[in-house]
């Protein structure tokens, strides 16, 4: 959500940090802004929109600064607006604050400012209270209002701040939102997110909750919640810059659908040793841990938690484990049944999640064991998290997930398989055979990708359907929650999936003539049920649409139009049966003349509850 850059340094803040708020549109926003110490003032300048919007606003302006602060707003206080948009002042606009999560109490906070300070509110953001909170702590030390500011605030919050009267200074803050310091030479950065940074430095401070950063061009210092100066090792980024580019593809989106194959190798082989043998570089799971759990939580949000419900049924089957799924947003709210013989895996791309992070804490307080699966190396989740099983997807910029959905099922895969050789309930023989045809699945991929020309062919048949339903049994019901996300979020068509065998229970009401049915049957011993209920909703009038494995041809008597995936056991079809439903929801949402890689309303890393 909400993205942060702020520069200290002898080049032009304004081009920095416009050029690094471009390289998080990603996460999602609704307006921009940009706050510039400029000859003993601030200038603030701020529009609804695309970043276009602010670049247009203030290209002819003169706006010479060595420092700033900037941001892109996904709204939560106040709708989209000029007005709305960050950076937000106090009352003489002394004071910048840029900021990402949400200010808990901000209506007392308001009503506190308001009556006994006289402070008269311009916009409808929990933000402009920060701005006001610290203007009237406000000594002649930034630093120490900040502080006194932020002991009245409560809920989650990064926050950049600049005052005109210490133009040198930038102070920022965090509390459950995610900042990064970037290291320079002469210059210095913060940023909500290391990829607004690359094309300056490499040397990274990950900031820790409840720090607070005091920067200039020169030097950069750390304090904890007391005040207490903190040193921190530098994290040097490795990742290439570039792999967060389109490279001739129109959008981020359809760039990481074909990069599937790739990211499945990559979180396969890097966990594999010279003998196939699963290895846990970094993870000390033992069979006496393993032995002594009783119970596994898989928590997430979104596309994360469609991977829980696959790695549900698959720690079940070869792990033999009992394991319970929930959404992260949920989890903390009923009191879980969770202990110190609890394996509580936290499941997050971006690693940011403030949901699934609240889960983590939750389930940590009550002795829980903690692993999570994320794809961002010094995320807040896998460093508070006992145990990381790192995805290898690289850089996913797409607001809408893809290749991190199938790299998660990967590591659920291999966490399961781990799982149940180490506790003796899975046998050589058959372990052998799930890492060979794992070893197959990105071949068996690319095939499906092979077939892109066709799915776009089919789209242009489909995309002007305004309600489509589907349905699937067994692992095909996970997946098929997993598809109508992928179609209702970027095309904005109103989207269902439901268990197969739950339509005859109510929603097959809603079944009429060319209703368009997605139904995945891809369960060899699901196969002659799901043909039933393909037939339950063609003598409704339904259009239908069939996901199958190949040598199935039989399906295509009851269907509309069917699309083949190759062989593959039960178990893993998963990976391969996602892939048709994330082409047709991008060519559907590309037909339909959607912001693809920003849809609307949505944000690549939610930070918020």
């Amino acid at each position: 959500m909400c993205g942060i850059v702020g520069y200290a340094g002898e080049r032009s803040a304004k081009d920095i940090i416009i050029d690094g708020l471009k390289k998080l549109e990603y996460r999602g926003y609704d307006s921009s802004g940009i706050a510039l110490c400029t000859g003993g003032s601030l200038t603030v300048r701020k529009c609804k929109g695309r970043i276009a919007n602010l670049e247009e606003a203030i290209a002819k302006e003169q706006l010479g600064s060595g420092l700033g602060i900037g941001h892109t707003r996904w709204a939560t206080h106040g709708a989209p607006s000029d007005l709305n948009a960050h950076p937000h002042t106090n009352g003489d606009g002394s004071i910048a604050v840029v900021h990402n999560g949400i200010i808990e109490n901000f209506v007392e906070l308001k009503e506190w400012l308001a009556r006994d300070y006289g402070v008269q509110f311009r916009s409808e953001t929990d933000t402009e209270v920060i701005a006001h909170l610290i203007g009237i702590f406000y000594s002649g030390d930034l630093l120490d209002a900040v502080y006194k500011a932020v002991e009245h605030m409560r809920g989650a919050y990064a926050l950049g701040v600049v005052c005109s009267k210490e133009p040198d200074k930038i102070v920022a803050v965090r509390k459950d939102s995610p900042l990064v310091v970037g290291l320079g030479e002469g210059c210095n950065f913060i940023a909500s997110d290391i990829p607004a940074l690359l094309k300056h430095v490499r040397r990274i401070y990950l900031i820790e909750n409840n720090e607070v950063v005091l920067l200039t061009k020169d030097e950069v210092k750390l304090f904890d919640a007391q005040r207490n100066e903190v040193k921190r090792e530098v994290f040097h980024v490795t990742w290439d810059a570039d792999a967060a580019e389109k490279e001739g593809y129109d959008h981020f989106m359809i760039k990481e659908i074909h990069e599937q194959p790739k990211g499945l190798y990559e979180t396969l082989h890097r966990r594999l040793d010279e003998n196939s043998r699963i290895r846990l570089d970094g993870i000390s799971m033992t069979k006496e841990d393993i032995e002594r759990f009783s119970k596994v939580y898989i928590v997430a949000c979104g596309t994360a938690y469609h991977a829980g419900l696959v790695g549900k049924y698959i720690i079940e089957k070869l792990a033999k484990i009992p394991v319970e799924v929930d959404v992260a947003s949920e989890f903390r709210y009923r009191d879980p049944f969770v202990d110190d013989k609890t394996l509580f895996i936290a499941i997050s791309q971006s690693g940011e999640t403030l949901d699934t992070l609240a889960a983590l804490r939750e389930a940590k307080r009550k002795g829980a064991r903690v692993l999570s699966v994320v794809n961002v190396v010094g995320s807040s989740v896998a460093r508070e998290s006992d145990d990381v099983f790192y995805t290898w997807a690289g850089p996913e910029i797409a607001v809408a997930s893809t290749k991190a959905y199938t790299t998660q099922l990967m590591c659920m895969y291999l966490l399961a398989l781990y799982m149940g050789s180490e506790k003796g309930v899975l046998s050589r023989e058959e372990y052998d055979s799930y890492i060979e045809e794992l070893g197959r699945l990105p071949e068996l991929l690319q095939q499906i990708l092979d077939q892109e020309d066709a799915i776009h062919q089919l789209a242009k048949q489909l995309y002007k359907r305004q309600q489509v339903f589907f349905i699937g049994r067994g692992l095909d019901s996970s997946v098929s929650y997993e598809g109508s996300l992928k179609l209702k979020e970027i095309s904005y068509t109103n989207s269902f999936a439901i268990a197969a065998g739950e339509l005859k229970h109510g929603t097959i009401a809603l079944i009429e003539q060319d209703t368009l049915v997605v139904a995945l049957a891809t369960q060899d011993f699901l196969f002659e049920k799901m043909l039933s209920n393909i037939q339950e909703v063609k003598a409704r009038g339904a259009y239908v649409l069939s996901i199958a494995k190949e040598n199935n041809e039989g399906i295509e008597r009851q269907s509309d139009h069917v699309i083949y995936i190759p062989h593959c056991r039960d178990e893993l079809s998963p990976i391969l049966t996602v892939v048709p439903l994330q082409i047709l929801a991008y060519y559907v949402a590309k037909l339909r003349g959607c912001d693809i890689d920003k849809p609307k309303n949505l944000a690549k890393s939610v930070t918020v509850e």
